[in-house]
């Protein structure tokens, strides 16, 4: 992605989505559950990479509807998300954000 390449505009739709608009006219769509079940911070890596826990107990912040609680800026080159499960150490790049964009475009 170029370095000239920036959000123009961030919003909520509905419940479930993040939509950015960029500078150069890609309209990004994103889940919350997409996102955060692709949190770039070390310990969401570490913990993806092993296998499932069939005996996991899930704790009670995760039985309830994931939703991000604020999205803040951080510098020039992401944002960070502070979720309802507890979660707040991932810094999604820009770079990242795009990656991840889930329209019809992108997915193909």
């Amino acid at each position: 992605m170029p370095e000239t390449v920036r959000p123009a505009a961030l919003r909520k739709e509905g419940e479930d989505r993040l939509i950015i608009e960029w500078n150069d006219g890609h309209r990004s769509m994103h889940t919350w559950r997409h996102l955060r079940d692709r949190c770039p911070c070390a310990a969401c890596r570490e913990e993806g990479a092993k296998p499932a826990d069939p005996f996991r107990i899930l704790k009670e912040s995760e039985l309830q509807p994931l939703k991000p609680l604020s999205f803040e800026p951080v510098g020039h080159y992401g944002y960070r998300i502070a979720w309802s499960d507890g979660h707040d150490s991932g810094i999604f790049t820009l770079e990242n954000l795009r990656e991840l964009c889930e329209c019809q475009e992108c997915r193909k």
